[in-house]
């Protein structure tokens, strides 16, 4: 009898295989991620090619997180800048320099080989000044100047000229700016400390605008589709496979507990009554040697104490009680303004109603603390 169920153990690990393929095909799934909390939210166009599959992000949209959880974007012509933010509504990108001098960066931008352009440009002259004829002039720039040189940078051309007498011309370059600079008595145009970008492909700024989330289609183009699904998968097939990973993933690990119990059983009796056993063993010593397993039937909550936790309908601050964040954990959708959340009361963790309800029925813990709101059932 052993060795007939040790014969079933490769067939139940190609299904869970199996399984999960079905799941990735069918549901397109694309989850939402983050480097840290306090990041931006990493969706389409976007991904994390370590975390999101590469269906979930448009080509050159690459981001990474550093040693220390920071979000960066890597530009293939002028290197690796930190994402501030990301706006996809408007569709911008905001960056700056980890070494904290952009002016710097700026002066050898090359945007060339990234989908990512400004949103519109100025022609700047850099100037190599003496610290005492800017003293009391001009505003350098701290990160490039020192005590005896100023740096300065120019968006006047004939005050450049001018200067050019009198200082050395570092570079003149086109710089990517979201708004032309102030006039500033000083005549001196200081950059900021970040750098703002947009992209004009994938086109998704009305998508957004309306509540909907880009993503591919299945023949490869990029279609707008319902916050609550993506590659137009249902909403609740999703929640539905986050469901069944659930259940299965307990169920592969209570079987390999009883493979690895009927493995060691195999084994001693071998040593104690022989090769023969497998076949030849008298019923009241397998009896002795396997005692039955009780069953354990896990249920989920009834339903009158799933209505009995507390709903509430999410402002426009989309401020949340408890320790939550701005992402449903079971859809992994983020949540927007006036939508229905339930929450669990022992431990205050909060989901979309729809979600944690489904839920609560066939499990009767949390689906974050895996803390159960009330004693699970046994059967």
């Amino acid at each position: 009898m052993v060795t007939h169920f040790l014969h079933f153990i490769p067939l139940f690990f190609f299904f869970l295989l199996f399984a999960s393929k079905v799941f990735a095909l069918v549901g397109g799934d694309c989850p939402v991620s983050m480097c840290s909390k306090l990041d931006p939210i990493i969706r389409f166009p976007f991904r994390l090619p370590d975390v999101q599959p590469q269906r979930c992000g448009y080509p050159g949209f690459e981001l990474s997180c550093d040693d220390s959880s920071r979000t960066t974007l890597d530009l293939p012509s002028s290197g690796a800048f930190l994402v501030d933010n990301i706006n996809y509504v408007s569709q911008e990108i905001q960056l700056h320099d980890s070494s904290g001098c952009l002016p710097k960066r700026l002066m050898e931008l090359d945007l060339s080989g990234s989908p990512f352009t400004g949103f519109r440009y100025q022609n700047y002259t850099f100037l190599s000044c003496s610290s005492e004829f800017t003293a009391s002039r001009f505003r350098p720039i701290p990160c490039l100047s020192n005590s005896t040189r100023s740096v300065l940078a120019i968006a006047s051309v004939s005050l450049a000229s001018m200067l050019s007498t009198l200082c050395e011309i570092m570079r003149n370059v086109s710089i990517p700016v979201s708004r032309p600079p102030p006039f500033e008595s000083g005549f001196s145009s200081e950059l900021g400390d970040v750098l703002r970008l947009t992209w004009e492909t994938p086109s998704c700024g009305d998508c957004e605008a309306r509540g909907g989330i880009c993503s591919f289609t299945t023949n490869s183009t990029v279609g707008c589709f319902d916050r609550g699904s993506t590659n137009h998968s249902p909403k609740g097939f999703r929640v539905f496979k986050r469901i069944a990973l659930g259940i299965l993933i307990p169920l592969m690990m209570l079987s390999i507990c009883i493979a690895s119990y009927l493995c060691a059983a195999k084994k001693w009796m071998w040593n104690v009554v022989g090769p023969e056993s497998d076949n030849h063993l008298p019923q009241e010593a397998a009896d002795a040697v396997i005692p039955p397993q009780p069953v354990i039937i896990f249920t989920g909550l009834d339903e009158s104490i799933i209505q009995s936790y507390k709903k509430l309908i999410l402002g426009e601050s989309r401020r949340l009680p408890g320790p939550n964040d701005r992402v449903c954990s079971i859809c992994l959708s983020e949540y927007r303004p006036k939508e229905t959340l339930r929450c669990i009361p022992e431990c205050q963790h909060c989901f979309h109603a729809d979600c944690i309800d489904e839920w609560l029925r066939l499990n009767a813990t949390c689906p974050l603390c895996r803390n159960s709101p009330s004693p699970v059932r046994f059967a």
